[in-house]
């Protein structure tokens, strides 16, 4: 990984989360990692959609929608994510 390629959370905070299909999801309210290893887990949608509230994804103790992280394609402008591995 280059320098170019890292990102701090705070500019992924706020970002839309959308699929490779553009669908939109929401917005990334936090980030949750294991603080051991610093391995990113999951993103945690802020405003979630009401297509993505239909889904049965994973919730956390306050019952926000989690998104793996493991399905992050991409970070720039958006938070472009990979809809089969959510689902």
């Amino acid at each position: 990984m280059t320098e170019g390629d890292k990102k701090f959370a705070k500019q992924i905070l706020g970002k839309t989360v959308v699929s490779k299909t553009g669908k939109k999801f929401g917005t990334v309210g936090d980030i949750i990692f294991e603080t051991r290893s610093g391995e990113l887990i999951h993103l945690v949608l802020a405003t979630p959609t009401e297509y993505i509230a239909k889904l049965e994804l994973e919730k956390d103790s306050e019952g926000k929608l989690l998104i793996p992280f493991s399905s992050v394609i991409a970070v720039g402008d958006f938070v472009v994510v990979s809809e089969e591995d959510i689902i």
